[in-house]
């Protein structure tokens, strides 16, 4: 009613922008026959600025980490040169077991190989 955009769609553009990526690396997020599972386990946004209706923007999406079995992205959502603001999810490689329980697993090499192919990755902080 304000001309706002609410601000669950933030997650919606943001995940959008993740599954782009990976069909960008040649990958998809939801492969058919895959025991595969990417489910959210954190997501954060942080606005500086509204949103509006038929505004145009951009979603930018970065590695900011990557573990053995989770990556975790970073968003940055903007018009022009304003920061509407920054998103962050976390999302963890499962495997289906066969009584359809999901178990965490390790993310498979080519997996990441590939999404750091077509991703900026943050520099390692020591």
């Amino acid at each position: 009613m304000a001309g706002i955009v609410h601000f669950s769609w933030m997650f919606r553009y943001m995940e959008e922008a993740e599954h782009a990526a990976w069909r960008a690396a040649g990958l998809s997020i939801a492969q058919k026959n895959s025991d595969l599972g990417w489910p959210r386990v954190a997501a954060s946004f942080d606005f500086r600025s509204p949103l509006r209706f038929e505004d145009e923007f951009e979603v930018s999406v970065r590695l900011v980490e990557v573990g053995t079995r989770s990556l975790q992205y970073e968003h940055t959502i903007s018009r022009g040169d304003v920061l509407i603001g920054t998103g962050r999810m976390k999302t963890v490689c499962t495997r289906t077991e066969a009584d359809g329980s999901m178990r965490a697993a390790e993310i498979p090499a080519e997996i990441i190989g590939k999404l750091r192919n077509v991703l900026t990755v943050a520099p390692a902080v020591s």
